[in-house]
């Protein structure tokens, strides 16, 4: 505003072609002017304009860099739940064995009453054999001895 106003006096004060040189070098300024602040603002736009594909290969640079790692992860990971679902079945398969045996204690006190059976059922028949034994031992002796003494 100063130079305006500074060369304003100077047109009242000299005449009139002196102000229409004064509009030119302004004009000339003036386009100066215009023409940096279209030159910076092209930039800008070419920058910006251009500013996707500059993040665009940083983003393919880390994706570059950190896919292998990933993917290791990703093969662990998957190597840790196979492993975590056998677990899974061991522990549940067991889970179910115990309660199936719990639900067995019927089975377990018929088989204990048909053991306790089956052993008094023995010691009765190796008491009955052992009896039996015994006479035919001392029925033997008798006709053994017999035969003995005859066949001496």
């Amino acid at each position: 505003m100063m130079f305006w106003e500074h060369n304003r006096r100077i047109d009242n004060t000299e005449g009139n072609s002196y102000h229409t040189l004064i509009i030119k070098m302004e004009d000339q300024e003036m386009q100066l002017k215009v023409k940096r602040v279209t030159d910076k603002f092209t930039e800008s736009m070419y920058v910006l304009a251009n500013e996707p594909s500059i993040a665009l290969y940083r983003l393919q640079e880390h994706v570059r860099r950190s896919l292998p790692e990933l993917v290791q992860h990703k093969t662990d990971m998957q190597s840790w739940e196979e492993q975590s679902q056998g677990a899974i079945y061991t522990v549940e398969y067991a889970c179910s064995a115990v309660k199936s045996m719990t639900n067995s204690s019927l089975y377990f006190k018929n088989i204990d009453g048909l053991l306790r059976q089956a052993i008094s059922l023995k010691e009765q028949m190796s008491s009955s054999q052992g009896r039996r034994k015994r006479a035919l031992d001392s029925g033997m002796l008798k006709d053994g001895g017999e035969k003995h003494s005859s066949g001496i």
